[in-house]
């Protein structure tokens, strides 16, 4: 079958590790399901395996793709949970220290199939076509647990979104809108400004200004070269989520700041199969859907890659067959 691979580790020249061609077919084990994937969302995570973070050399060659939406066999349409749980583990999966994604353990879904657990393929709404459910294994599945599970906001209180375009902010900004937060976004140009407001933001800045005031919750994905800005930017008792550190971890993790306004720190990662349920409930009776930024067929995976590293987003990069 025809996949998108990491053939090895190279942290200097990512796409050089890119292999487009035959790989073998999936290997079912009893309890999984094998997926006819229609589509696969880009992740940040697909650039790291490339460069050779998460993954032991002896992994690769590597399908690549964390999350997706295809057929089962028997015609039912699904949405992807890319979350491995270790046998037998049954509490919350992402707190399982042997748990994995696919794509790190297991081939991923940058082909024209997969294998998941049986429980990891969810129904599919009818509202959202194959490509807008494509983003929700990951980048909303991690902005949904942030704002719904970690953060503790109440709707009418105020969120700041640090970093415009990516994936897992305009499933932030779209999803904090929808629940009735006064959401602010920073961006580093007028476009992706822009693009928050249409996505119902209700005020924009730059990175890095003060705000007209101290906002309840700030949700970071970026990191170092936003991290002080974002506790500068907490009402004492407030509370910064964050899920990544896009610019490498920060210099100062402000220790007095934090303790003298009794600020908290949420460290969120991915999500569980019942929260994927409930986004899936909650976007479909709320009329959401995910910003697709480009739709790239999957034979020419590569330049949807060149587009994530040279920072070319506008929400979900989506690989369709």
């Amino acid at each position: 079958m025809f996949a998108v691979a990491a053939s090895k580790p190279n942290a200097d020249d990512p796409l050089a590790a890119l292999a487009l061609g035959e790989q073998p077919e999936p290997e079912v084990p009893e309890g999984w399901v094998t997926v006819d994937v229609k589509a696969a969302s880009l992740n940040m995570h697909d650039v790291f395996t490339l460069r050779g973070v998460g993954l032991k050399e002896d992994a690769y060659p590597m399908i690549l793709g964390c999350d997706g939406a295809g057929v089962l066999e028997d015609g039912t349409e699904v949405v992807l949970h890319g979350v491995i749980s270790s046998p037998g583990w049954v509490a919350d999966e992402t707190l399982d220290p042997k748990r994995t994604l696919l794509s790190e353990k297991h081939p991923g879904t940058f082909a024209e199939r997969v294998a998941v657990p049986r429980r990891n393929a969810l129904p599919k709404p009818g509202s959202l076509s194959f490509a807008e459910a494509a983003c929700l294994g990951t980048a909303w599945l991690t902005a949904y647990r942030m704002l719904f599970v970690k953060s503790g906001l109440r709707p009418g209180q105020t969120m700041l979104v640090q970093g415009a375009s990516g994936g897992v902010a305009t499933a932030l900004t779209a999803l904090g809108s929808a629940a009735g937060m006064r959401v602010w976004v920073t961006g580093r140009s007028e476009d992706k400004r822009a693009l928050a407001k249409r996505l119902g933001a209700d005020e924009t800045f730059e990175p890095g200004v003060r705000l007209p005031e101290r906002v309840d919750a700030v949700f970071e994905t970026v990191g170092g070269a936003t991290w002080s800005h974002s506790l500068k930017s907490l009402k004492p008792g407030g509370v910064a989520v964050i899920s990544g550190t896009t610019t490498g971890d920060a210099d100062a993790a402000e220790l007095q700041r934090l303790f003298f306004l009794q600020l908290r720190v949420e460290g969120s990662t991915m999500g569980t199969r019942d929260e994927l349920e409930d986004l899936i409930r909650f976007c479909s009776s709320q009329d959401v859907k995910p910003l697709i930024g480009a739709e790239v067929p999957l034979e020419s995976a590569g330049d949807g890659f060149r587009r994530m590293i040279d920072g070319e987003t506008a929400g979900k990069i989506v690989f369709t067959r």
